[in-house]
């Protein structure tokens, strides 16, 4: 059981706190664990959640900031006035909850099929996709002397490690093969700006409420880089689920996106939003790739891993949608 220790380090530090009730693991987050809990006080209860690593986890994946890294930026973008959850306490060695932290639950839903469809966010569709530009640009503003250390990222170097992906994976694709080729031949090289770069902005790591945005989870994919990413990331087609002819997130146009984004303060280079877009649907498919090769080799097959995995072939017909269009 959690709540016993959650009980004992959620006092040491939340005034007027005597324990915590209601705590249960969510699904979904493939490399860290979520805990949903509700913290019992004088004044009712508070609504938390745990982000921890996994029990017996040992280094982070090198492509991973680090929790700690995570909570420190979503606490920059909370300051910040981005919607995100405030960091409420980072674990440690003596709390024997392993490496983590606590932040405060905003209550939203994150599950694409259900804010694409159901009538209790057909207000908020309307006006996600400029608040996500904007969101976006609140990011990229972010001061670097601020943030903690992160690694950085230029397409060249996120091609040879997809490249390198692709190939220990011995399962060739030749629309892989392709779009690697198109990567190489059209990077538009360094971007003339470095910004904090979040690596994983779109569904399912959006908490959507009626009036729209409330929150962006996940940062443990976070570097520097070219801030173009981030919005060729959110535009990919996996993220449409279904809606194909709205190309960001299911529910707007680029158009939008761009114009939510500048607003903010921000400038755009479509062309690299374009080369980004197809970076991040090969990415996804070498990624979807990976979830099945896990899958055939265990121990652990779950059914998530192989439906993941068979994803692969549809980012497949994306790439050729997007590098050789019916017409061109």
């Amino acid at each position: 059981m959690i709540e016993p220790q959650l009980g004992r380090i959620v006092a040491s530090w939340y005034r007027g706190a005597f324990g915590v009730a209601n705590s249960k693991m969510l699904s979904g987050g493939a490399s860290q664990e979520t805990w949903s809990f509700d913290i019992m006080h004088h004044n009712g209860l508070a609504g938390a959640i745990l982000r921890r690593a996994p029990t017996g986890y040992g280094a982070a994946p090198t492509r991973a900031a680090g929790l700690a890294a995570e909570a420190s930026l979503m606490q920059l973008a909370f300051e910040a006035g981005i919607p995100s959850p405030r960091v409420l306490h980072v674990l440690t060695p003596d709390d024997d909850l392993g490496v983590g932290f606590i932040m405060q639950r905003v209550e939203g839903e994150t599950i694409a099929r259900k804010i694409l469809r159901d009538a209790k966010f057909a207000k908020a569709r309307p006006k996600l996709t400029r608040q996500l530009g904007e969101a976006l640009a609140g990011i990229h503003q972010l001061p670097q002397a601020k943030l903690p250390e992160l690694r950085r990222m230029t397409a060249a170097k996120e091609i040879d490690e997809f490249e390198r992906d692709y190939r220990s994976l011995n399962w060739p694709k030749p629309v892989f093969d392709l779009a690697l080729r198109w990567l190489r031949d059209h990077d538009p090289g360094p971007s003339a700006e470095i910004t904090l770069v979040h690596g994983d902005f779109r569904n399912g790591n959006l908490v959507i409420g009626a009036d729209g945005l409330c929150a962006v989870l996940d940062w443990e994919l976070a570097h520097l880089g070219d801030p173009m990413e981030d919005l060729g990331w959110l535009c990919v087609n996996s993220w449409r689920f279904g809606e194909i002819d709205k190309p960001v997130g299911g529910f707007g146009s680029r158009e939008e996106l761009f114009a939510g984004y500048e607003a903010a303060g921000r400038k755009v280079d479509a062309a690299r939003v374009k080369f980004w877009e197809v970076m991040g649907t090969l990415r996804w498919g070498i990624m979807c790739c990976g979830m099945m090769q896990r899958f055939r080799a265990g121990p652990d097959h779950s059914m998530e891993r192989a439906m993941i995995g068979r994803r692969a072939s549809e980012t497949e017909i994306d790439l050729l949608r997007l590098l050789a269009p019916r017409g061109s």
